[in-house]
C-alpha cells in the first residue's frame, strides 16, 4: 500500500487482468470482499470491454472510476484523467512546429479532466459531494 493511502487509512488492493476470465475473477473478488470503490485503468483491454465492465460494476453496486471519458459516456459513474481528444488536438496543433524545441508543460488546455454521470450515481445510491461537482469539467446527465 502506498504512503498516501496509508496516511488517510485506506487499503489498496491491485488486481490485474489480461483477459475476460481474469476480469470475471476480479469481479468475483469484489463481490466477496465488497470494496468501497474501484478504479479501472486505461489499459486497452479494459477500454475495449468498457460496456461489460460498467455492467458488472453497476450490477454489483461497486462505485467505479475509470481512466477515460468514454466510460461515463456510455453509463459509467465517473472518469478522471487527461482528455485523449484534447491530447490529439494538441498534437495536430503543434505538429507543424516539428523540430522546434518547445516545452509542452504550461500550454493552454493541458489539464486533467473529471467527469461525472449523475444517473449512475443515483443507481448506486451515492450522493456526489458539491465540491466534486464544482471541480468537474463536465457533468453528464
Amino acid at each position: 500500500m502506498g504512503p498516501a493511502a496509508r496516511a488517510i487509512g485506506l487499503q489498496i488492493q491491485v488486481l490485474n487482468a489480461s483477459n475476460s476470465g481474469e476480469i470475471d475473477a476480479a469481479f468475483a473478488t469484489f463481490v466477496r470482499e465488497r470494496p468501497d470503490a474501484l478504479f479501472v485503468s486505461g489499459d486497452p483491454l479494459f477500454t475495449g470491454r468498457r460496456a461489460p465492465l460498467i455492467l458488472l460494476a453497476t450490477r454489483h453496486a461497486i462505485p467505479a472510476t475509470y481512466a477515460g471519458r468514454q466510460f461515463p459516456e456510455i453509463g459509467g459513474l465517473m472518469s478522471y484523467g487527461a482528455s485523449l481528444t484534447d491530447a490529439w488536438r494538441q498534437v495536430g496543433a503543434y505538429a507543424p512546429q516539428g523540430r522546434q524545441a518547445s516545452r509542452p508543460a504550461g500550454r493552454a488546455g493541458e489539464q486533467v479532466r473529471a467527469g461525472h454521470r449523475a444517473q449512475a450515481a443515483r443507481m448506486l445510491g451515492l450522493t456526489v459531494p458539491p465540491t466534486l461537482l464544482a471541480r468537474a469539467d463536465e457533468v453528464i446527465e
